[in-house]
Formats: C-alpha cells, structure tokens, sequence
C-alpha cells in the first residue's frame, strides 16, 4: 500500500506555514480518473493529525475511486475555518475544532455540522515540574492554554472541575497552540498544560510527564474534540462533490482504526510532517487502536452536539442552546454511507 504514496502528494506542515501567512492553500486534486470535477474546497487546521486523514485519502486512492477532487487550505485555528467558510474560500471543513461553529450560526453564519470526525480528544495534561503529579496539585499553579474560549481553554477548565480544582486560583496563560504548550511545559514557563499524545512515549526524553487524573479521553469522553461542517450554500449547490468526500474520509476513518493501517499511516505522518523519525507516528497510531476515537460511520449525536453548546453558555460562547435542526444535517453523513455500501455491494 505504501507504493501508492508520492513525494508531492501532500505539502508538509512547515511549508504550509512558510512565508507566515495565516492560511495556505495547498493546490492539490484527488487524482480523479473525471477531470471535470471540480474539486473541493476543503479548509482545515494544521494539526498532523488531520493532515494525515487528508494524505491518506489521497495515497490510498479513496478520493481518486469516488472520482473526487479537493483542494486544500490549511489555516491556524478554527475560527479561521469558520471564516474561510462563510466567505466562500472553502466549502467544508473536516476534522476541526466546532464550539465556534453553533455561536456563529447564531449569530447569522450559513453553516451546518454535517458529520463526525474525532470525538475523543488526544490530549494529556502534562508538567515539568516533578512536585506536580496529579491534576489536583494544579492549585495555584499556571497553565497554559490557547485562546479564552477556545477548545483547549474549555477542556482544561472541564478537567479542573472535575478534580475539583478551583478555576479562580490557577493562573491561565495563552501560549498558543497545543504544540506550543508542549514546548512552553517543556521549557518550565508554564507549570503545566494540555498537549499532544503524540510525544506520549517521549515523555523523558523532553523531561515531563503526565498528570495522574489528566488523560482527557477518559476523563471528559462526553466532549467531542472534532467535527465536520460545511457552508450552506455549498450543502445546496455542491452537494454530490461533498458526499463523495465524505464518503472517502469514512474509508480513511475506517482505516486508521483497523491493525492494516500502520505503515501507511506512518508513512502518511513522515510526509506531512517532513521528520524522517516516526516515532510519535507509532504512538499516535497506538492510541487510535486502543481507543477508536474515529466516527468511522460519520454520525454525529444530538447530545454531543448538545454539550458542546452547554459548555459554550457555561463559557459565554453562546447566549442560548439552539435546537440541533437549526445547526446540524447529518442527511449528507448519511448519503455518504449508502455510497459506501453501493460500492461495496455493487
């Protein structure tokens, strides 16, 4: 299977950040065999992880057998989705961040949550500092978070609680992105903070470890990491494009989520990434096989959608729960199953 995989097939991270540009797009087709396809605009963040689904859509030949073709803006964080969105940039967004995305609905926005993605969060609360060892020991210390608000800031604030942590008597720093918390535990400028699993077995080699209480897949499984959403236009004029889409990141979710997937998906993290040494590759795809964090069917529940919404009014993202018909449509999610098993059947 590997055989499949070019050079140029997917840009790494660090070139689609060159140049320091908020967004990047990355000019790639699906290698249809139907060239007058137009292919999808498809905006995401730049986490490898995502990148990875994205490679191996690719390099499998999923999108190419469902005569696919996207196009590829890889952006900082979700906001920048959502607006990529709304302006007509790109049409779907997949594998992203979504409290933002019932808030901007409120406030106007033509999107619509139209599928699953990641529903268990990979990350782990980490520290450097060996007088931490629990989250419980995180009173009084400083922790750093991305953006007030956003996903990160909510799940810390969703752990402390629930260890009974007092949120008023931490000090939180916005340090950026998961990565950049990594690095800003590593360093010791924070006391602690939510990364990664990925650096999961490098745990001494960066000097840190994880917090007993901190693993947040098991610990707040009920808060869903990632979804799939898309602009309402492009639900009305491009719908075919993106079932067929949806229908090729369900083979990549099934995928990932079976044993077969290990070189591939190694493979496929080298590329995106541009580091030779798999090793986080191999942890991160250990993880995926322990705990099927994938929604290899697509759908997405009315009460994950639902605490979501609570946490963003508990947070001040919304002012009023909305009633999940008004934000999401799942009969994309569910077109692109019955072309799955078309093609299976047929």
């Amino acid at each position: 299977m590997s055989a499949r995989f070019g050079k140029s097939a997917l840009w790494t991270r660090r070139q689609a950040l060159a140049g320091g540009s908020a967004a990047s797009l990355l000019a790639l087709g699906g290698c249809s065999r139907h060239p007058s396809a137009s292919p999808v605009g498809v905006v995401l963040t730049n986490g490898i992880s995502g990148l990875v689904v994205q490679e191996l859509a690719r390099s499998m030949g999923y999108l190419a057998d469902l005569a696919v073709k996207r196009k590829l803006l890889v952006v900082s964080d979700g906001s920048k989705c959502v607006a990529a969105l709304v302006s007509g940039a790109s049409e779907i967004s997949v594998g992203t961040g979504f409290n933002q995305v019932p808030a901007a609905i409120a406030n106007g926005a033509g999107l619509r949550i139209v599928a699953g993605a990641l529903s268990l969060c990979p990350l782990a609360m980490f520290s450097g500092k060996t007088t931490i060892r629990s989250v419980t020991d995180l009173s009084g210390k400083t922790i750093g978070i991305g953006p007030l608000g956003a996903v990160v800031h909510q799940m810390t604030v969703l752990l402390l609680k629930k260890k009974g942590v007092a949120v008023d008597g931490v000090l939180f720093r916005n340090v950026g992105s998961a990565s950049d918390i990594f690095k800003a535990v590593a360093a010791g400028t924070v006391d602690a903070g939510l990364a990664d699993v990925d650096v999961f077995d490098q745990q001494a080699q960066y000097g840190v470890h994880t917090l007993s209480g901190g693993l947040l897949w098991k610990e707040i499984p009920e808060y869903t990491n990632q979804a799939t959403y898309a602009s309402e236009e492009a639900i009305q004029n491009d719908r075919r494009n993106l079932v067929g889409f949806l229908a090729a990141i369900a083979q990549v979710y099934r995928f990932i989520s079976s044993p077969d997937s290990k070189v591939a998906y190694q493979r496929a993290w080298q590329i995106v990434s541009g580091k030779s040494d798999s090793t986080q590759a191999l942890t991160q795809w250990n993880w995926i096989q322990q705990n099927r964090p994938y929604d290899t069917d697509l759908e997405l529940s009315d009460e994950r959608i639902n605490f979501v919404q609570r946490t963003n009014l508990e947070f001040g993202v919304q002012k009023a729960v909305l009633p999940v018909s008004q934000i999401a449509d799942m009969s994309l999610a569910q077109e692109a199953l019955r072309l799955l098993n078309t093609k299976t059947n047929g």
